[in-house]
């Protein structure tokens, strides 16, 4: 028995010698130094995933600029000074994030492969589609909207007694359903003044919250390479709400947004594209509208009311828009509106919802080399780039450094404010200023083009709790961040805090 038990083993130990002397890759010359792991076709996967920061931390301190490391079963080249970030974002002739995006986006929505010349779309056509109804005047009727939509789901309970609920909870259900109404809009009339119908809203809602749940939940494991049909549930979840994002239900609606009427037009003629195929593309816009926006709004309301000051300091910012537009706060029966130049002259809101942001995000920037090349780093140092690596950017390493951001660890609700109270824009790095120094929307092309809506809903969101509601944080512990999304944008917690609160004046 020893001896087969032995015999088993020399013949695994073989392999495996095989294995790195035949198909390990070697570095070559003028490349990055390269680290394969240990582990066939996995390599250093595992020690990324438990902590990126640190992992990445630890090859910048052993490498310097630029490492490259084999993960998963593609090579990873990370660009670790942040003044070379630009170079990244420049080299648009050699890097390409339209074919990452689009991988991805199929391997997790399920989508049709809209580069094939049979349904005659381009992904530059429907990236402007975004940047024209997410951005610029655009903004004011979706602002408008949203501002309606927070009102009417959190003052459907008028209750005047105090609630204990998880704070994540309360930002979930509150921020998803307003986005929901907002993006695809409602039947008014049967909200208002039918109560059958206003039951059935409910139900969709809530079904469509716990499948979102769901689905998003196994993002993390979808993206990294596992079927989604032996995950339990997640593929159900995620047609039932494709099933929901069907046009001749979508026409039947009032208050649609721009964005989804401007991608309904456009995919309604394509041919060899069904109805559920249609509404799997708006699934896409579904998740991207809500998956980083919730845990920053959360992040967002929770350092606040961790923090007294900056609680009110931002209580006295609404106060003084309030005076100024002629509103009263806490009236249920007279709704309050800011509009989205009021939004955008709150800089002491917007510098929470930064720090917060910092604090909170991880995501992490990818482009795929579409070409042997040559990249000159900031230092004037030139390392090169294999066809078909990855190059990869994790602003994270810019967030939480501390020759960047004093005590990067700690929440400091004004670090966004410069000596006059206004926006802060000018941060340094060894003496030098930085041109990117908050990154938690990505930058250069992969630069979310919803960020100016996703920030003006946090800001809205948070100035209504802070017109509506008495609230208080239970407990003074910090929250850990759940890692396992790191890679993907803002980190949710490992956990929901309680808070308590109610209805002003009521």
């Amino acid at each position: 028995m020893a001896g087969l038990v032995m015999g088993v083993l020399t013949v695994l130990l073989a392999i495996l010698a095989a294995w790195f002397l035949f198909f390990t890759r070697r570095r070559r010359e003028d490349e990055p130094p390269l680290e394969n792991g240990w582990l066939p076709y996995l390599g250093l996967a595992f020690q990324f995933g438990s902590n990126p920061l640190e992992f990445l931390r630890s090859r910048q301190k052993k490498y310097g600029d630029a490492v490259t490391c084999k993960i998963a079963g593609s090579y990873f080249t990370f660009i670790l000074d942040p003044f070379s970030y630009c170079a990244v974002f420049r080299n648009g002739k050699n890097l390409d994030f339209q074919k990452f995006a689009i991988e991805t986006s199929r391997k997790v929505f399920g989508h049709a492969d809209f580069t094939d010349p049979k349904y005659n779309l381009t992904y530059e056509e429907l990236h402007h589609i975004f940047r024209q109804t997410l951005q610029g005047p655009a903004l004011h009727p979706l602002t408008s909207n949203m501002m309606e939509n927070l009102q009417f789901v959190m003052l459907r309970s008028k209750t005047s007694a105090w609630t204990t609920e998880g704070l994540y909870s309360f930002t979930f259900r509150i921020m998803f359903e307003a986005g929901y109404l907002t993006l695809f809009g409602k039947d008014e009339k049967a909200l208002r003044d039918d109560t059958e119908r206003f039951e059935a809203h409910k139900v969709l809602i809530h079904k469509a919250m716990n499948d979102f749940k769901v689905f998003d939940k196994a993002f993390p494991l979808i993206v990294a390479g596992l079927p989604i049909g032996i995950i339990r549930g997640v593929k159900a979840a995620r047609e039932a709400l494709a099933e929901r994002l069907q046009h001749k239900y979508l026409k039947k609606n009032s208050s649609i947004s721009a964005l989804t009427e401007q991608r309904m037009r456009y995919f309604d003629p394509v041919p060899y594209l069904d109805e559920l195929g249609k509404a799997r593309t708006h699934n896409v816009m579904l998740w991207a509208s809500q998956a980083n926006t919730l845990p920053a709004t959360f992040w967002s309301l929770y350092y606040m009311l961790r923090s007294p000051e900056a609680m009110q300091a931002a209580k006295t910012e609404v106060e003084n828009m309030l005076q100024e537009t002629n509103q009263k706060s806490g009236d249920a029966e007279k709704p309050v509106s800011f509009s989205k130049d009021q939004l955008d002259n709150m800089p002491l809101t917007n510098s929470i919802i930064s720090e917060a942001l910092r604090l909170s995000s991880a995501s992490i920037m990818i482009r795929i080399a579409t070409e042997n090349f040559t990249l000159t780093l900031d230092s004037g140092s030139k390392i090169a780039i294999r066809k078909g690596d990855r190059v990869a950017l994790y602003p994270q390493m810019v967030h939480m450094d501390s020759d960047i951001y004093e005590d990067p660890e700690e929440f400091k609700f004004n670090r966004f404010l410069d000596e006059n109270g206004q926006k802060k824009t000018t941060f340094y790095k060894n003496g030098r200023k930085l041109k990117s120094y908050l990154m938690p929307f990505g930058s250069g092309i992969s630069e979310c083009p919803g960020r100016f809506f996703a920030v003006n809903e946090i800001k809205q969101f948070l100035a209504l709790v802070l017109c509506y509601y008495d609230m208080e944080l239970q407990g003074d512990e910090a929250l850990p961040l759940d890692n396992s999304r790191a890679g993907l944008g803002i980190l949710q917690p490992k956990q929901d805090v309680l808070f308590t609160y109610k209805l002003k004046n009521t």
